[in-house]
C-alpha cells in the first residue's frame, strides 16, 4: 500500500465508517475487508484493506491492495492474515504500545493523543 496515494486521514475515515458498523465484508477471525477511496477514483476504483478487529477499539490494517492489481486473497492469504489478526488484537495495551515504540506498530489516527486519550473510535488504527 505505500505505492498507493492512501493517506492516513482516508484510513482514519475508514475506521470512523467500520466503527458504525459500515463493513464490506467479514471475512471471519477478526478480519473485515473494506473499501477506501484514493484521490480521483473513489472508493469502487480504489482499495481493498484488510483489518484485524475487535469491532470496537482495536483496528489494524494488516492488509491492502488496489483493486486493478487484483481482486481478492487467496483461502492461505485470508487464513494467514486470521492468524495474525489473533495475534494483535490479543495483545494487551502494554505490548501495543512497545510495537509501537520499536516500529512493528504505527499508530494513525492521533489526534486525540496529545490530550492523553486513544482515538475515539479507532483505538489502536
Amino acid at each position: 500500500m505505500r505505492k498507493t496515494e492512501l493517506t492516513d486521514e482516508a484510513l482514519c475515515g475508514a475506521v470512523c465508517e467500520m466503527a458504525q458498523g459500515l463493513i464490506d465484508a467479514d471475512l471471519g477471525g477478526g478480519v473485515v475487508k473494506k473499501r477506501v477511496g484514493l484521490a480521483g477514483r473513489g472508493k469502487r476504483g480504489g482499495a481493498r484493506t484488510l483489518v484485524a478487529t475487535n469491532k470496537g477499539n482495536l483496528w489494524f490494517f494488516v492488509f491492502g491492495f488496489e483493486k486493478s492489481e487484483r481482486a481478492n486473497i487467496s483461502a492461505e492469504e485470508k487464513e494467514a492474515l486470521q492468524t495474525i489478526a489473533q495475534d494483535l488484537l490479543s495483545r494487551t495495551s502494554k505490548d501495543l504500545d512497545a510495537g509501537v515504540e520499536d516500529g512493528s506498530l504505527q499508530e494513525i489516527c492521533h489526534d486525540d493523543k496529545d490530550q492523553g486519550e486513544r482515538p475515539n473510535p479507532g483505538g489502536r488504527s
